[in-house]
């Protein structure tokens, strides 16, 4: 499976973006999907989970209110809509898939894509 993610950029602390998670020529929707974080010098961290077919979703506490991830058709595309932004939440965001439902640690998930960087300046 490859993914690949996009929507990052440069925006102002309080503003909004919307990342998005594809794959080309094959569904998703056996997969649960995950959004994961990595600022300079930092680990990468977990930010939202979704299952398979969109019904439960999972969010760490640090973005909790502010960040919704969705996968409206279930299929190849899975958002993550950032409202609220503040300057910590400056990193590189990765989407991932995996076999375990709200799965909160990066090893659970098996195929990852290349990030997309997010910047929030204040």
């Amino acid at each position: 499976v490859q993914l690949q993610a996009s929507g990052g950029g440069l925006v102002q602390a309080g503003g909004s973006l919307r990342l998005s998670c594809a794959t080309a020529g094959r569904t998703l929707s056996s997969y649960a999907m995950g959004w994961f974080r990595q600022a300079p010098g930092k680990d990468r961290e977990f930010v939202a989970a979704i299952n398979w077919s969109g019904g439960r979703t999972y969010y760490a506490n640090s973005v909790e209110g502010r960040f919704t991830i969705s996968r409206p058709n279930a299929k190849n595309t899975v958002y993550l809509q950032m409202n609220s932004l503040k300057p910590e939440d400056t990193a590189v965001y990765y989407c991932a898939a995996g076999s375990n439902s709200g799965a909160t640690m990066a090893y659970e998930y098996a195929y990852w894509g290349p990030g997309t960087l997010v910047t929030v300046s204040s």
